[in-house]
């Protein structure tokens, strides 16, 4: 498992403690690994998930640090989703 993976695993816990996320989550962070998110935190593991996100180092290490819009960044096509997109908003309101 990569740092970056581990640094995710930490970072996204720390976001969704004590959040409503009732859903599963996957982030595919290319040549480092995934990240899978549900009601119990996050974890690395490469599991089916209700929306898949995918993006490049850089851009998901933006969108952790808060200086990555994801909307922006999905509208320009740096990141990828694919499954539920409702599933999709609801993580991005809780990673805000």
């Amino acid at each position: 498992m990569s740092d970056i993976v581990n640094e995710a695993v930490t970072a996204l816990n720390a976001k969704l403690a004590g959040a409503d996320f009732d859903g599963t989550a996957k982030f595919d962070i290319a040549g480092e690994g995934c990240v899978m998110m549900d009601n119990t935190g996050a974890r690395a593991a490469d599991e089916e998930a209700d929306v898949t996100l995918s993006a490049d180092v850089e851009t998901f290490k933006g969108i952790m640090e808060g200086d990555t819009n994801p909307t922006a960044a999905f509208m320009s096509g740096k990141l990828a989703v694919d499954g539920d997109m409702g599933m999709a908003m609801k993580l991005a309101a809780v990673l805000g």
